[in-house]
């Protein structure tokens, strides 16, 4: 499929067999959440933290993002492959065509972006260059510096229609999902039922949304110095790393 048969197919997932996404930085790793199944592959800034090390992703920049959607795509995933505009990669609607058009370039097949009302006129701007677009509400990772932190939101309110206005935006702009970050479940599950496209939670709570999306080295264990409170390791490849580490060194030394 195209890539824009592929946004259109996730778009009809609205209210259907829940969306199965998965983050991903390399090769090998795409290579096999997509042999698994997975319905998205997102190549995320989060690679700042769980790859580069930094304390979180506003040091991301775009060369960051373009090397390791370039590795991702060399995996030429069934998978729809997003790829991450980093921070002050989209800061008007001229540089987020550019940028976007630099991430299909070198291998995704849509892109995504953080905020709602404010980031409309970017989305379609890269929308109507036939680029399809994720949006991104709830808590938002490049913008942690400033709100001091990462904090849960859809608490009041204020803070729903906030979250409901941007997403409605988002629509208009012609998005084919939106990403909600440590939104309340309740709050979740309601906008959920509102909002015509997919609505991808992570942190939001089992079956409140269309579909989940997980840091793949939360899922597999990898990343063991932090792991959210919401995620749910399914293997621990730490410690498996840690177990052929000593075996190796037993081998060679003879310990």
């Amino acid at each position: 499929m195209t890539p824009l048969q592929k946004a259109d197919a996730l778009r009809a997932r609205k209210g259907g067999q829940p969306i199965a996404a998965l983050t991903a930085y390399d090769y090998p790793t795409a290579r096999l959440l997509d042999e698994g199944g997975i319905d998205v592959l997102l190549v995320g800034d989060s690679l700042g933290m769980v790859v580069l090390g930094f304390e979180d992703t506003t040091h991301v920049t775009l060369d960051h993002m373009l090397h390791h959607v370039a590795a991702v795509a060399r995996a030429k995933p069934r998978a729809l492959l997003i790829g991450d505009l980093p921070i002050h990669s989209y800061d008007d609607p001229e540089m987020a065509l550019a940028n976007a058009r630099k991430l299909v370039a070198a291998g995704a097949e849509a892109v995504k972006l953080e905020g709602g009302v404010r980031q409309a006129e970017k989305v379609r701007a890269i929308t109507s260059a036939g680029i399809p677009v994720v949006g991104h509400l709830g808590m938002l990772p490049q913008r942690v510096l400033e709100e001091g932190g990462y904090k849960k939101k859809g608490k009041t309110p204020e803070q729903i229609e906030f979250i409901r206005e941007g997403a409605q935006a988002l629509i208009d702009a012609g998005v084919c999902a939106i990403v909600f970050e440590s939104v309340i479940g309740p709050t979740s599950k309601q906008l959920t039922r509102e909002l015509s496209v997919p609505i991808i939670g992570i942190g939001c709570g089992e079956g409140n949304c269309d579909g989940e999306i997980a840091v793949c080295t939360d899922l597999l264990g990898s990343y063991p110095w932090f792991v959210p409170p919401f995620a749910k390791p399914e293997a621990d490849l730490a410690g498996a790393t840690h177990t052929a580490v000593e075996r190796y060194l037993a081998r060679v030394q003879g310990n």
